[in-house]
């Protein structure tokens, strides 16, 4: 599926209320790289407004949840300041960091490659280079920790859910479904297909910062071999992250 178009509430949010400690500001209903945009231009603009009583902001593809402590700020001064931000508001990819993450496609990385390549028409090939020639933007973190959501695919690598979901998917799968593309971040079960694997860790307690990607960063991925993968996977098991992002500002659409 590709991206929709940004609806009329994009610009003009809607305040929802959930619970008595947290509102829902909610800029659309699609999964769309403008409104997302601004989702994470929110979250950046209310952390730098210095707003007293904002306890976590939480985003998601469409939509800003801000926590507050209600016996030191209350939800109509969240919802004026937020009124107040949205002329700076942007719905440009910017601010956020790039990572490019090594991935090791097919065999016993990837097992569901040539599956994938069958129900698509393409070769397993061809696949790779789609996948790897493609620059994803994170929508928001779920799922598990470290997890992000990772979009818009490239049509012609659009497959739905597997109907058969697997019990274990090992930590640092590579895996697509619908029209976006993740990485499992620990072993867990999962009903999305495996195209590889690679060999950080994006959610590691040992560093100081556990979590490597946030919302509003983008991926790019590259094929490396096996070889390769072991190398820096033994760097990963001592803590080294591996790999470091790069600062990106300015425009451009997602693949």
């Amino acid at each position: 599926m590709p991206p929709a178009a940004s609806d009329e509430t994009s610009t003009n949010p809607r305040f929802l209320a959930a619970g008595d400690t947290a509102v829902v500001v909610e800029f659309g209903v699609v999964v769309d790289h403008a409104i997302n945009r601004r989702v994470t231009s929110l979250g950046r603009a209310l952390r730098g407004a210095g707003l007293a009583g904002i306890v976590d902001l939480v985003p998601t593809f469409r939509s800003l949840m801000v926590h507050f402590d209600p016996t030191v700020v209350r939800r109509a001064e969240i919802e004026e300041t937020v009124n107040a931000l949205l002329p700076e508001l942007s719905d440009e990819a910017d601010g956020g960091r790039l990572w490019r993450v090594p991935t090791v496609y097919g065999g016993d990385y990837g097992p569901d490659l040539e599956d994938v390549a069958r129900r698509t028409g393409l070769t397993p090939e061809k696949v790779v280079e789609i996948h790897s020639g493609g620059t994803y933007e994170c929508y928001m973190m779920g799922f598990m920790p470290g997890l992000g959501y990772l979009g818009i695919l490239p049509d012609e690598l659009a497959l739905p859910r597997r109907t058969e979901p697997r019990v274990r998917v090992p930590g640092g799968s590579v895996s697509i479904a619908t029209n976006l593309t993740n990485i499992y971040t620990k072993e867990s079960p999962g009903g999305w297909h495996l195209l590889g694997r690679t060999p950080i860790e994006l959610f590691d307690l040992r560093r100081a910062e556990p979590i490597l990607l946030n919302a509003g960063d983008s991926v790019q991925f590259y094929e490396i071999d096996e070889p390769t993968y072991r190398e820096m996977r033994a760097r990963a098991d001592e803590g080294d992250p591996v790999i470091a992002p790069e600062e990106i500002s300015g425009s451009g659409e997602g693949a």
